[in-house]
């Protein structure tokens, strides 16, 4: 998930004052209005004062009071609270401070990467109708906002608010993090909260305290590294010169003099070829380009579009582009990630034919425009198509650089540093579990995961001073090519070390997501079932409900006869094919471990798999891939099977 950190976090070695030291009484900004506190557990409040300066907080009847000190550092306890409010919350000092609007509910850190960054603004049209009947003020949220941190750990990120729910707010909260706290609030009438904590592109090493590592010698070793602000200078300054001394990708003569401004209405388009929207340009022609290529097309407009503003989707496109309209640029994107949406203004469009200019670039792999995602015009209930044929011509060729830069040192990729900086600051604040969706950065090494996610429980668990925080993962769903035979994956053993992590630690839920992927997108739609699924677990866990909460998953298998038969837990009112096509997607293999498909049947609450090729069976293996978009074992609940292996 690149462009989620700007190249200036690379920089960030940021030493802050253990805390706002002056004559006032000062409060971290977690602690302030409109905020949710943790019900049925005592409460921490804390700040920074004078030395020695009695500081007294008083919260629906009870009042403590400390003295601040030789630091100015103070914090006290409250009892413990029941859900309601709103109530005020009054501290005073050589000031007074009147906190308003204070809630007392459940309230959840929602974290990891990207794809819990994903907020209301990128996903509007899903989801306009919950945008505009969000109005609730008992579910806020508190967003950190991206800050990478080397040195040690912060006291404080100043600035930061608690937001209510309403149609403007809703636009900045997570997606997972609202659906799951608005089930739970519908369910219990509970105040919820939310810490939204997350960062795209992010692995889990940098969510991971300094002394979470203390196993861990080799982040031990580039922590300590890292607090030397000299050499991360001198690291950075290097690669600086090295890039300035070594400038990348040529640009060679495409055949064109240069490139004009090709998206003018008044240029006369020569010898441009025929390409498909969408599709990538390597698979219609043009082999191995990496460079810039052009896409023209009239496009015929009804006159209902006109004089409205209209929606452009675009898809996704690999990798950078500009859009233009009648010459003029209507928007652009820098990396492939983002689904393109581009807003049409009112006055750019006439009825009949209108000019369509889209450049893109791309540096390596295949350029163009991704398939199986919507390229169309919009505007009230009328859908003009974009798809089919346009015209091409290629602008740039860059010819590729085989040198191998000297690397700066990214803040944000470094061990430690997201904890430090968006984590730190609020582990004094109480909170009743914790949302969890990352894995994409770290799929390139299932096996270190299955040992650094337990321990990122068992981290924060010790840093938020409780054992009994819950902790609910959001597992990986499908994604990139479909295997049609079965394969080794990579993102399948992620999911097995994400479901083994739940399995084995106290406390601790598995939303399995396998069918909610898509091919061609790391950051899927269906986000709003991701958070309903970890507010199942919630429900079990956090709050006791005999549910089911989840899929059926592997519990034992016994061989006989020829066949294996599979038994599960989370049954719940039966196994059966999520889409009534026979069960599809299980693998059988004897000794060898050469993996063939087989033929599974339910009989009652098991599964039995058998395939004449394997007379002697040994393992199973279910949904073991990538992208296993045809497996279809659940339960009568609606919830899919997690994917397993019972080779190891």
């Amino acid at each position: 998930m690149k462009g989620s950190f700007p190249a200036l976090l690379a920089l960030i070695t940021i030493f802050a004052p253990a805390g706002p030291l002056s004559a006032e009484i000062k409060l971290p900004s977690i602690v302030g209005n409109d905020m949710v506190l943790q019900r049925d557990q005592k409460l921490t409040i804390w700040g920074w004062a004078d030395p020695s300066e009695k500081v007294s907080v008083s919260f629906r009847g009870d009042e403590e009071s400390t003295t601040a000190d030789s630091q100015g550092n103070w914090s006290l306890i409250l009892p413990e609270q029941k859900a309601g409010g709103p109530d005020n919350m009054e501290i005073n000092g050589s000031n007074h401070i009147t906190l308003t609007d204070v809630m007392v509910g459940d309230v959840w850190l929602a974290s990891g990467q990207s794809n819990m960054t994903h907020t209301f603004n990128r996903w509007k049209d899903e989801y306009a109708t919950e945008i505009a009947t969000s109005e609730n003020p008992e579910i806020r949220q508190f967003q950190v906002p991206t800050k990478a941190v080397l040195s040690r750990p912060l006291d404080d990120y100043p600035g930061l608010e608690w937001k209510k729910a309403n149609p403007d707010n809703l636009l900045d909260f997570t997606v997972v993090g609202y659906s799951f706290a608005k089930a739970l609030y519908e369910r219990y009438g509970i105040p919820q909260g939310i810490i939204m904590s997350c960062v795209g592109g992010t692995r889990i090493e940098a969510w991971t305290s300094e002394e979470g590592f203390r196993t861990f010698p080799e982040e031990l070793a580039t922590i300590q590294r890292n607090k030397d602000s000299e050499y991360i200078d001198r690291i950075n300054a290097e690669a600086k010169a090295d890039r300035e001394a070594n400038p990348g990708l040529e640009t060679v003569d495409a055949g064109n003099v240069a490139e004009p401004k090709w998206y003018a209405t008044d240029y006369e388009p020569l010898n441009w070829k025929p390409i498909n929207i969408p599709g990538y340009w390597e698979h219609q022609g043009i082999r191995d380009l990496d460079g810039v290529v052009w896409y023209r097309k009239e496009i015929e407009i009804p006159n209902s579009m006109v004089g409205v503003e209209v929606l452009a989707k675009l898809g996704r496109i690999r990798n950078a582009d500009d859009f233009y309209v009648n010459g003029v640029r209507v928007g652009g994107t820098g990396y492939e990630y983002p689904q393109r949406r581009y807003t049409i203004p009112a006055d750019l469009l006439h009825p009949g034919k209108n000019l369509f200019v889209i450049r893109v670039s791309n540096q390596s792999g295949n350029g163009g425009f991704i398939p199986d995602k919507p390229y169309q015009l919009e505007a009230d209930d009328q859908i003009v198509d974009l798809k089919g044929t346009w015209h091409y011509r290629v602008g740039e060729v860059y010819r590729p650089n085989p040198y191998q830069y000297k690397r700066g040192i990214d803040a944000g990729s470094q061990p430690s540093s997201l904890y430090n900086a968006m984590i730190a600051p609020f582990t004094s604040y109480g909170i009743k579990g914790i949302l969890w969706y990352q894995g994409e950065s770290n799929a390139g090494n299932p096996q270190a995961y299955a040992k650094l996610l337990p321990n990122l429980i068992k981290d924060w668990r010790n840093q938020f001073g409780s054992d009994d925080i819950a902790f609910y993962i959001a597992q990986l769903p499908n994604f990139m090519d479909v295997d049609y035979l079965p394969a080794e994956s990579g993102w399948a053993a992620m999911r097995e070390a994400q479901l083994d992590t739940a399995r084995s630690t106290p406390l601790t839920g598995l939303g399995i997501n396998i069918e909610l992927g898509e091919w061609n997108d790391i950051h899927p739609g269906g986000k709003w079932t991701v958070g309903e699924r970890l507010a199942l677990q919630a429900r079990k866990i956090s709050y006791g409900e005999d549910i089911v909460s989840s899929g059926p998953i592997f519990k034992s298998q016994e061989i006989k006869d020829g066949e294996i038969i599979l038994t599960f837990d989370n049954v719940g009112s039966g196994l059966t094919s999520t889409n009534d096509e026979e069960l599809a997607h299980f693998a059988i293999a004897g000794e060898s471990k050469q993996f063939v498909w087989g033929k599974a049947e339910i009989l009652g609450d098991n599964v039995v798999v058998s395939s004449e090729e394997i007379p002697e069976p040994k393992y199973v293996r279910y949904a073991w891939a990538d992208n296993p978009d045809f497996a279809n074992l659940g339960n009568e609940e609606g919830l899919p099977a997690a994917p397993f292996r019972t080779d190891r």
